[in-house]
């Protein structure tokens, strides 16, 4: 599906080097697998699935040939350091929402990919005509949280004791959203919704 209306593949600059931001495809299936068994189950605990799991993977890959998924890799070189979703559901009652989920390796975070996932993971949300983004987190990923803040996303909902990691152990999660259709509306009144 390709009503995004975004082009890749579009190279971005990172503290440290460049990397390569495009639409996944099924071909991307062993290199995100790899990407997500690389990560601790710590930073994958905000995600309602384990997509370290060969068959969660795969029903991901549906969802994007679906087209209820828009997912983004950013790579460097044939690695994949860091992916984006966005999640929407055309049935439900909520089909102006959509869920953005952002996952990046230890080597790049901090270094600005994950930010560049979330940008044009948000582009893309305007293009796909959403008018509400949320992102859910576990509190203490606090750089993860001063990202989508310093982008707009605010506080709405927090679940206590939400997942449970692989020990046992209970972890709150926080529900950021963003008022998409409200940006979109200042951009076009000011006449720059040509920087999307």
């Amino acid at each position: 599906m390709n009503d995004h209306a975004r082009n890749y593949p579009r190279i971005i600059r990172y503290e440290g080097g460049t990397a390569e931001i495009r639409l996944m495809s099924p071909a991307d299936g062993p290199a995100v697998l790899a990407f997500a068994r690389s990560l601790p189950a710590h930073d994958l605990l905000f995600l309602p699935r384990d997509i370290s799991q060969e068959k969660v993977l795969t029903a991901w890959l549906s969802e994007i040939e679906r087209g209820t998924f828009v997912s983004l890799v950013a790579t460097v070189g044939d690695k994949v350091v860091g992916c984006a979703a966005i999640v929407r559901d055309p049935l439900s009652w909520a089909r102006h929402v959509g869920e953005l989920r952002v996952v990046t390796s230890s080597a790049v975070r901090g270094k600005g990919v994950g930010r560049a996932l979330i940008e044009e993971s948000f582009a893309i949300a305007l293009n796909l005509g959403l008018e509400k983004l949320c992102a859910h987190m576990t509190v203490d990923q606090r750089g993860a949280i001063e990202i989508f803040e310093g982008l707009g996303f605010r506080g709405e909902a927090l679940l206590r004791d939400q997942v449970k990691d692989p020990d046992g152990t209970k972890h709150d999660i926080v529900i950021l959203s963003h008022d998409v259709a409200r940006v979109q509306a200042q951009m076009e009144a000011y006449g720059v919704t040509s920087a999307f």
